[in-house]
């Protein structure tokens, strides 16, 4: 250990002035402004709703037909799924990927149908073995030669090394080798292969938003040659009826957020209720979820606020009468808030009526580190991360992302969600260590405010680079984590753990280069106009 951390202080210098000066927020205003107040006055007419339903009962009985091979139904049930509607076939694509588990078998297959079984089968849950990869080794380890030639069956190795477990060394080579080769020949690859290694190298199927993926491969899609028509035509009806319903909701969203009247009201804080609500559709976008979204999106507005207001706002002596406030939920206690408190304090309760320990955990946290800050107490590492996955607040969520899921959802699941388990922490670990990296390596943080980066730079006597390695090292064993809570049987059912499966996704997309939700960049700006403004042309 290179150096001590410094010792707390005494309690006597945890005092703080009204009259001080507050930190300064430089948050840019909203991008969209008032465009999602309203929703296109458009409806699904009769006739297209009916060709919908045509379209949709060709593409099952396409899904469970008998096919010339397994490659045929694993390559279409592929596309059903990453064209965005395989939410209407739960159970035809279960049904049928059991049926391949069971009875295909794998010891023949080509490279890159062996890949795409082992991805599809591990997405839903099959503890397929990664040795099914050892026959394209040849006698030294090494990968045989004529695997390298094979650019669609490298794509495909490429994305099912991301279902990876721990233990599996070979696919740790493979995602090393796959990604070198890839880059390599991407330059000299045709169109639309060129455009699906180019843009898998960027994000992974396995964690790419849903949506966002879908949207993206509608483009692509109609341009393999081998497409199916009728598929092809009922993704493309079916993603512009799910955008009307997700612009409606963002409409009465945003209406809400106007009448607290945060701009002017909430001036500190980031007006990013529109990045809220596109990360709830990372979490869900299927329409049964409608009320979901909604309590979700509202919860990660009124999260941010709060946040900002421990953060870039408040003084600690404002901080401690808020956060006993929030433990004690109880509306009495407004009195004790400055104005600009009260109006926070009261959206709070009428979110979290049914989540009161949720919130008092999360807002404990809060000022754990404002006092830390206020003190320039410097802890151990151990302890600062324990906190800071506390105040990341996935945990929170993954639990919010429940309320409105259905009769899925029973007490039993917010018990055990209560009890943290792995999947969540998981989820939490790679939230909070995306989120230090990225806000080290780009300075989002004030000058005197340390990350958890600082504390493990100082305590190990390491650089930021290397302290990055370490870090990628814990975000890439949680995601092994996630994948192995996923193998069949699993403690709750998928539906469940989609949601932290989800929830992670969104960090992966928003976060990997720079921090897509505060900062509003290219990433960010190019999901919601092509999930919520464009409409896919027919």
């Amino acid at each position: 250990m290179a150096s001590q951390v410094s010792q707390m202080p005494s309690s006597s210098t945890l005092s703080s002035n009204k009259d001080e000066m507050r930190p300064k927020s430089d948050f840019q205003p909203s991008i969209w402004g008032d465009l999602f107040l309203s929703f296109p006055d458009k409806n699904i007419d009769d006739e297209t709703e009916k060709h919908h339903q045509q379209l949709k009962e060709e593409v099952r009985k396409m899904i469970v037909a008998p096919m010339a091979n397994s490659t045929q139904k694993l390559t279409f049930i592929d596309s059903v799924q990453r064209l965005g509607v395989s939410y209407h076939f739960m159970k035809e694509i279960e049904d049928e990927l059991e049926n391949i588990y069971h009875n295909d078998n794998d010891a023949e297959k080509d490279l890159y149908t062996t890949s795409l079984r082992f991805r599809l089968l591990r997405e839903h849950g099959f503890n397929v073995s990664c040795e099914v990869f050892n026959k394209f080794k040849g006698e030294q380890g090494n990968v045989n030669s004529f695997v390298t030639i094979d650019v669609r069956g490298l794509l495909e190795l490429y994305e099912a090394s991301y279902l990876r477990v721990h233990g599996e060394d070979i696919l740790d080579e493979a995602i090393s080798f796959t990604t070198n080769h890839l880059s390599l020949v991407v330059a000299s690859l045709d169109y639309p292969l060129s455009e699906q290694v180019s843009h898998a190298l960027k994000q992974s199927i396995r964690r790419g938003l849903p949506r966002v993926e879908a949207r993206h491969y509608l483009s692509v899609y109609q341009d393999i040659e081998s497409h199916n028509k009728a598929l092809l035509e009922f993704a493309k009806i079916d993603f512009n009826m799910l955008q009307l319903l997700h612009r409606k909701e963002l409409s009465e969203i945003c209406r809400w957020w106007k009448d607290l009247d945060v701009r002017r009201k909430f001036s500190y804080a980031r007006d990013r209720v529109v990045e809220g609500y596109f990360w709830t559709l990372g979490v869900y976008f299927e329409p049964q979820y409608s009320l979901g979204r909604k309590i979700l999106t509202k919860v990660i507005a009124m999260s941010s606020i709060i946040d900002d207001t421990y953060d870039s706002y408040a003084t600690y002596d404002e901080l401690i009468p808020y956060t006993a406030a929030i433990e004690r939920c109880d509306i009495k206690c407004i009195d004790q808030l400055p104005e600009y408190m009260k109006l926070s304090y009261k959206a709070l309760l009428d979110i979290f009526e049914e989540m009161e320990q949720l919130i008092i955990r999360l807002a404990q946290s809060y000022l754990v580190e404002a006092k830390w800050a206020i003190q320039k107490y410097k802890p151990f590492f151990d302890k600062f991360k324990a906190n800071a996955l506390l105040t990341c607040g996935y945990a929170m969520l993954a639990i919010t992302s429940y309320v409105g899921m259905g009769d899925i959802i029973t007490p039993e699941t917010f018990k055990w969600a209560a009890n943290d388990p792995k999947i969540i922490q998981a989820s939490a670990i790679i939230c909070r260590f995306m989120d230090d990296v990225v806000e080290h390596k780009f300075k989002h943080r004030k000058e005197d405010d340390w990350s958890t980066v600082d504390y493990y730079m100082e305590e190990y006597g390491v650089t930021a680079e290397e302290t990055y390695d370490v870090f990628n090292n814990y975000i890439e064993s949680a995601w092994k984590d996630m994948n192995q809570e996923f193998l069949k049987p699993t403690e709750m059912p998928t539906e469940v753990f989609d949601r932290s499966l989800n929830l992670t996704r969104v960090m992966d997309v928003l976060y990997r280069e720079g921090d897509g939700y505060t900062y509003v960049g290219k990433v960010t700006k190019g999901g919601i106009t092509s999930l919520l403004i464009e409409q896919v042309p027919l």
